[in-house]
């Protein structure tokens, strides 16, 4: 059970009678900030690199290292971070791997090369690993399942409205001050936000923010409102590998690898592909880099609407959930067309088609709540996103090899909507019925 279970019930928020809270939209708020934090807290190399490259002397294929480096801990750290939520709860659990994260953003700013990078890049992914499944965590905690999709497209449009808003004033504050200033004020920011967590977040049951009936609602919709205290969920390595025989979660996997191939390089490559490859100039970049992540947002969110309609219109939710990831997944590979056309506002809406399709499978957090077991919900998402996030450290390399030995994108994009492909296949021929695995 949760270090944060209490034995008393807090007073309850006094509303019209009969009448449930909405305290939950508050908690997701919180999680959307932080979402969008995390992603800018790793991603922000991605636009310092065509900058630092030249000052630090680091080629194409060094930067690819180091883009995948943060991945490296990221998937290690995965089931260990799996563990300690599972033990310590969503509270302290968020509250360290903000504050961390946010201090190794911060201390790359100080980095003289590739060395010190790296290191800053490893503690980076450690303070990370945590995170999503924390998100996943208290969205299957606070929400009944008819809610739960459009709360995870609510969180993970933070991914890319942060990047998309931010951009021209992370490129200004590049071009103003440079790269190193990029890292400070990201780093400031998101200790910062890990104060307001603390202060503000709270369990269903501990919050006095929640009535009796918004309870009640969140526990008929099948949100663990309650957890169950009657059940250990100490930890056994054997419960990873009962994980990994279910189909469900092979093919959650690899369905969540290729999207998030799709992902990696948007958070990688793509300035530095817009800049060397269609050789555009930095305010160019600048604005053209706002339009797919835009377009990733409106996907998220999309795919997070159709998914509860359909679960509400058909009662199914296979239909619901694996429905928009197939067509996000088969929508992402179209980024392989980007290699044959010339016209600069042609690419970037080819590829803000590809990234609007990658949104969509942000939904994969979704069916992960739905079928994760009531007692290893955080374990469930710490293996989930350990094996979907292979991708971010065999993309960037891969993708860095291609293009130090081609001098080109062509064969890297290649890559990445062919491993869109079959994830799209997985999640036809593998997944199998969206259902709670059931473990002792």
């Amino acid at each position: 059970m949760s270090n944060e279970t209490v034995a008393a019930s807090p007073p309850r928020a006094a509303t019209r009678a009969g009448q449930p809270t909405r305290a939950r939209w508050g908690i997701l708020a919180l999680l959307a900030v932080g979402t969008m934090i995390n992603y800018l807290d790793r991603t922000v190399l991605g636009i310092a690199a065509p900058t630092m490259t030249k000052e630090l002397g680091i080629d194409a294929a060094a930067m690819g290292l180091v883009f995948s480096a943060f991945s490296w801990t990221y998937a290690a750290f995965q089931i260990p971070g799996g563990i300690f939520l599972d033990k310590f709860g969503s509270k302290t659990t968020y509250f360290l791997s903000i504050t961390f994260w946010s201090f190794f953003t911060l201390l790359q700013g100080f980095a003289g090369g590739i060395g010190t990078l790296l290191g800053f890049r490893f503690g980076l992914g450690v303070s990370e690993a945590p995170c999503f499944p924390t998100n996943s965590r208290v969205v299957g905690t606070w929400f009944p399942q008819q809610e739960r999709a459009f709360a995870t497209g609510t969180y993970t449009v933070g991914e890319y409205i942060g990047l998309a808003f931010l951009s021209p004033a992370l490129f200004w504050l590049l071009a103003e001050f440079g790269w190193r200033s990029l890292f400070y004020v990201v780093g400031a920011a998101g200790i910062l936000f890990g104060l307001v967590w603390w202060v503000r977040y709270r369990e269903p049951q501990d919050s006095t923010t929640v009535n009796r009936e918004e309870l009640d609602y969140i526990a008929a919709g099948g949100g663990l409102a309650k957890p169950s205290a009657d059940k250990s969920s100490g930890f056994a390595w054997s419960q990873i590998g009962t994980l990994l025989k279910q189909r469900q979660m092979i093919g959650a996997c690899l369905g969540q690898f290729a999207g998030n191939s799709t992902l990696v390089f948007f958070l990688t490559w793509f300035p530095t592909y817009l800049a060397t490859e269609r050789h555009m100039g930095w305010i160019k970049v600048g604005f053209f880099a706002v339009m797919p992540f835009i377009a990733a947002a409106i996907g998220v969110m999309l795919g997070g609407i159709v998914s509860d309609w359909l679960l509400r219109r058909t009662g199914s939710a296979n239909i619901a959930r694996k429905g928009p990831i197939i067509t996000g997944l088969l929508l992402a590979s179209t980024i392989i067309t980007a290699n044959y056309v010339d016209g600069d506002a042609t690419v970037i809406a080819i590829l803000s088609v590809a990234f609007f399709g990658q949104g969509m499978v942000g939904l994969g957090w979704t069916l992960i709540s739905d079928i994760a077991p009531r007692n290893y919900m955080g374990l469930t998402g710490g293996v989930f996103n350990l094996m979907a996030n292979l991708a971010g450290i065999v993309t960037p390399l891969v993708i860095g090899f291609i293009v130090s030995s081609t001098g080109s994108f062509v064969d890297a994009l290649l890559f990445v909507g062919g491993v869109a492909l079959v994830g799209a296949l997985s999640y036809i021929f593998i997944l199998g019925d969206v259902k709670r695995i059931e473990m002792a």
